[in-house]
């Protein structure tokens, strides 16, 4: 099957400058957010406008939403926080931890995420029990499947994607092998296909693990997010978006 994209549409790079983009979320209040983390920022980009949504962010990088719509950060300084409406940060887990990389929000109300230099998979319960749910050597991206009985886990030193059934409580069963691909962050789509931010471009794997094409991105991509069919991609120095035939997962 060929990409779901029409095949002569490129990336549009939106904005640039940065330092290095990570943990692209779209709000459905109508505006991206993203994160620059050598410089500490969460940027929000909306109608074409660019401005600081927080600075001294603590080493955001991924980001995503609650069903409330407040910003949940894996906050590579060591924490995982919650941004009220507001404006206050709310601290849910940071005993024992060292980096968090990426999260994403479950429709039971827990949050997965992944501390990659300490080679966990956790899980916040709706209860606000912090507790491992995987181990695996370098834990990267995270994504849950369409019909949230699924977890991804890109592993940036075994250069494999994982996938995990997930037990009716939320923890995790053995995983198994799914894309033999070094990725950064990872989406889904309600299709089924699992969207990879790979060294050479955006890897398209169907839900089966067979790989479906590359998009090719003018930077090394890092993440990735939808909104509806539109497709925002943080790469190094800038983000990019590109129309898809296809709606996104929506995990808020």
């Amino acid at each position: 099957m060929p990409l779901p994209i029409d095949p002569n549409a490129e990336p549009r790079k939106i904005a640039s400058g940065f330092g290095f983009t990570e943990g692209p979320v779209y709000s459905r209040r109508g505006y991206l957010l993203f994160s620059d983390i050598p410089n500490n920022r969460i940027h929000k980009w909306e109608r074409g406008q660019l401005t600081t949504f927080r600075e001294n962010s603590n080493k955001a990088n991924g980001l995503t939403f609650d069903h409330q719509g407040r910003l949940l950060t894996a906050e590579g300084a060591g924490r995982v926080t919650r941004t009220e409406k507001n404006g206050a940060i709310t601290v849910l887990a940071e005993k024992g931890l060292q980096a968090p990389n990426d999260l994403v929000y479950a429709i039971d109300g827990s949050i997965y995420f992944t501390d990659l230099p300490k080679g966990l998979v956790y899980q916040i319960t709706r209860t606000g029990q912090l507790r491992v749910v995987a181990e695996t050597p370098a834990p990267n991206g995270v994504a849950l499947s369409a019909n949230q009985q699924l977890l991804y886990v890109a592993d940036v030193k075994t250069q494999v994607v994982r996938v995990h059934a997930i037990e009716p409580d939320g923890r995790l069963k053995p995983g198994k092998d799914f894309a033999p691909v070094r990725v950064d962050g990872l989406k889904t789509d309600e299709s089924g296909n699992v969207w990879m931010a790979a060294p050479d471009g955006i890897a398209v794997y169907s839900a089966a693990g067979e790989h479906q094409g590359t998009l090719k991105v003018p930077e090394r991509p890092s993440n990735c997010a939808f909104y509806g069919a539109s497709f925002y991609i943080t790469a190094r120095t800038s983000v990019y978006q590109i129309q898809t035939k296809v709606f996104g997962t929506r995990t808020f």
